[in-house]
């Protein structure tokens, strides 16, 4: 209970002293509200968009995009991470055009995205998939090939099936690097939702942000900006437990900063 308090207590310290230096700086330097806004104007932006229910068809449009992209991305980089790693010829044939693929600029290819998948939810659901593929497919490839030796040996003077080596001993070895490349892609999943959003949206809070920068209305924009911020913390935390309740034997499950 009291690291919990302290876990609790730290950042709330912080954001108090973020939202006092906010304050005055406004002050201070006489900033104009279509820079930065009060936060009072922020306050109230979301008390119209949640409290009277504004934003909410526009939340729940990134969020169930972001979801679904999330998932697809994950569990296809999951099975290709593990394809690779255990087979050297699939490496061979088809790991350099997955970095290819990675390296080029997700933003660069939205437009062609849009093309080929149309207006609708297809597109941004496939452009939030490929930014989650990579840190899960990377962590995968990794975790699965730093499985204790010893324990391959064990199994083999077993005679172990491969099936059964991958299922009981490589994939448990490899869950705490599969969860660390879940965790940062859930940051990656919102960042492709935004992208998709402003590229091709009358949906979600990628448009509302867009729609609110032609009017300078910085309110908006930040109430915006704290709404995707309280999805990728969630998600976040979402990870970290899940990481914590599942993978008991890693400790890297603990949360940073829970000392």
């Amino acid at each position: 209970m009291h690291n919990k308090f302290k876990a609790f207590l730290y950042p709330s310290i912080t954001a108090v002293c973020l939202l006092i230096i906010w304050i005055v700086s406004i002050k201070v330097f006489e900033i104009p509200d279509y820079l930065i806004p009060t936060p009072w104007a922020v306050l109230e932006n979301l008390d119209k968009g949640y409290i009277q229910g504004l934003y909410w068809p526009h939340f729940f449009y990134t969020f169930k995009n972001t979801v679904v992209g999330y998932v697809i991305g994950s569990a296809v980089a999951l099975v290709l991470g593990a394809m690779v790693a255990e087979s050297k010829t699939f490496e061979r044939f088809f790991f350099p055009y997955i970095v290819a693929l990675q390296a080029t600029p997700k933003v660069a290819i939205a437009p062609l995205i849009l093309v080929w998948f149309g207006f609708g939810m297809a597109s941004k659901v496939v452009l939030i998939a490929l930014m989650t593929f990579f840190p899960v497919f990377i962590n995968t490839i990794s975790g699965v090939r730093q499985t204790n030796p010893a324990m391959l040996d064990l199994m083999r003077v077993c005679s172990a099936s491969r099936v059964h080596v991958f299922w009981h001993v490589k994939l448990p070895s490899a869950a705490g690097h599969i969860f660390a490349g879940l965790q940062i892609s859930v940051v990656l999943s919102l960042i492709g939702a935004v992208v998709a959003e402003f590229v091709s949206s009358s949906m979600g809070l990628g448009y509302l942000i867009q729609a609110a920068s032609v009017n300078m209305d910085v309110a908006t924009m930040f109430a915006c900006l704290f709404s995707l911020i309280a999805i990728g913390l969630s998600g976040t935390r979402l990870m970290s437990f899940l990481h914590h309740k599942f993978v008991f034997w890693d400790r890297s499950s603990q949360t940073i900063g829970s000392e």
